[in-house]
């Protein structure tokens, strides 16, 4: 699928991004995020630089993410380990029965 061009609003600043027709709704979803972000981040500050506060969002996005990911993975280790217990009580099941 070839990327369209979509307009999003940042800051009070217009970026034209390429993404794919199917991705649309993702990365408007994305720029409302980051926007919401820089705004909280600048507050009251109209003078902050705005590298500086798109660095600060950045990295508060790129946090969540990796704790995101942590969970995940201890999820995805959890249920590994719930999954091998099941495998070994059916194992026994069926090794009791014959």
């Amino acid at each position: 699928m070839s990327a369209e061009p979509v307009s999003v609003r940042i800051l009070d600043r217009e970026y034209t991004v390429g993404v794919g027709g199917d991705e649309r709704d993702s990365l408007m979803a994305a720029a409302r995020l980051l926007d919401a972000r820089m705004r909280e981040i600048r507050g009251s500050n109209r003078m902050a630089a705005v590298d500086r506060v798109a660095v600060l969002a950045a990295l508060n996005l790129a946090h969540e993410l990796q704790l995101l990911r942590d969970e995940n993975a201890r999820q995805a280790l959890a249920l590994q380990q719930t999954l091998a217990d099941l495998n070994r009580r059916l194992d026994r099941a069926i090794d009791s029965s014959t």
